[in-house]
């Protein structure tokens, strides 16, 4: 996936037939992902984890190699297509962090999920890096890349066989007829999805225009524009080792207040300059905040609803931030073709507002309900 988030939109750029849809990638990538996570969580309930994994490896190296074929003939309507399809590959694998809770005991879940999180790190940096190894490796920029990436999944696959599946137990799953709007309309609930959503929107927004902003439109290196990709997805994990810290000390919410001033000094530092600096200073303090919000609501999410809604819930929570997040993704080619890069990020204020103040509603409805009113 990082390794999407530097390529597709500069293949987007360079195959679009309007530089409004350059983006068009990456989004349609997130759709996929939106699309597939609730039949991905079915098909691993019926098939379990390591044989439904293997099939969406199996998809995912099809992806790839229609990647290259689109851009062997340089189409961007089959690019678009093979980005939605490594989209469902996203969608399988994000469930390896419960595979990985699976495995170990109740004592070890936070450790292994950390573990599986930390990935993200390495990830962050190996993904641009092949990016730019293999944009060279054919007469075709960034087939290679997509070579690369085919790799890498078959070596994960080699890791795979490694994994032994926890016993699996048969628990009679309690059925709910809970109306979605019954979940919506309590408060807290509302502002956990909002938190995960709105974190996305920004991250999304202003991540997918960097490289277009920094390559294409401010003239700094394909090197500079990978390393600030790099070091902004390291720093939407590295967060997570420190985020249970946090939370014992400023609860969820000041979390959620953290992560929003992340975002608004990386406006504040966007608007005054664009060097490559600068750059680096705003992804790294998008990747910050992001985590901040998107933990903040992960985790206040079980909380909101009863515990036979946990599958209803965590599909409308999901299915409403990544289209959200695709939303952001595709607007942001748009963006960039009618806005300068200060503008752009002076809209980012708009969801920052709104997010301010869905904090201060919910806390002004829990308060009333508390005291009966």
């Amino acid at each position: 996936m990082p390794l999407m988030a530097l390529a597709s939109s500069l293949i987007g750029a360079q195959l679009a037939p309007s530089p409004s849809w350059a983006t068009a990638p990456i989004a349609l990538m997130i759709c996929g992902t939106a699309i597939a996570v609730v039949p991905a969580t079915q098909l691993m309930r019926k098939l379990g984890r390591k044989i439904a994994l293997f099939w969406f490896m199996s998809v995912g190296v099809l992806g790839c190699l229609i990647a290259i074929v689109a851009l062997q003939i340089a189409s961007f309507t089959l690019f678009c297509f093979a980005s939605f399809i490594l989209g469902v590959l996203s969608a399988a694998l994000m469930q390896g962090r419960f595979a990985a809770m699976e495995s170990v005991s109740e004592d070890n879940h936070a450790t292994a999920a950390s573990i599986v999180m930390g990935g993200g790190i390495i990830a962050a940096f190996i993904g641009p890096e092949l990016a730019i190894l293999g944009r060279q490796m054919s007469t075709v920029d960034y087939q290679g890349s997509f070579a690369l990436a085919i790799a890498c999944i078959g070596m994960s696959a080699l890791a795979l066989r490694l994994y032994k599946p926890a016993p699996q137990t048969l628990v009679a799953a309690t059925q709910t007829q809970t109306p979605a709007m019954v979940l919506l309309a309590n408060p807290t609930f509302f502002l956990a999805l909002s938190s995960g959503a709105i974190a996305y929107v920004i991250m999304s927004f202003v991540m997918t225009g960097t490289p277009i902003s920094m390559h294409h439109f401010h003239g700094h290196s394909l090197l500079d524009t990978k390393w600030v990709i790099q070091s902004h997805i390291a720093a939407m994990f590295l967060p997570s080792f420190i985020a249970p810290l946090l939370f014992r000390y400023i609860g969820i919410r000041g979390m959620m207040l953290v992560g929003l001033l992340c975002y608004c000094t990386t406006i504040a530092i966007g608007f005054s300059n664009t060097s490559v600096t600068s750059f680096w200073w705003q992804l790294i303090l998008l990747g910050v905040g992001w985590n901040f919000l998107f933990i903040g609501g992960t985790t206040l999410l079980p909380s909101t609803h009863p515990e036979q809604d946990r599958f209803k819930a965590q599909a409308i929570n999901d299915f409403t931030v990544f289209s959200f997040q695709a939303t952001a993704a595709l607007s942001a080619g748009w963006a960039l073709n009618l806005l300068s890069w200060q503008q752009i990020l002076i809209g980012c204020l708009f969801p920052v507002t709104i997010m301010l103040g869905l904090l201060l509603w919910e806390r002004l409805r829990t308060t009333r309900a508390k005291l009966g009113h």
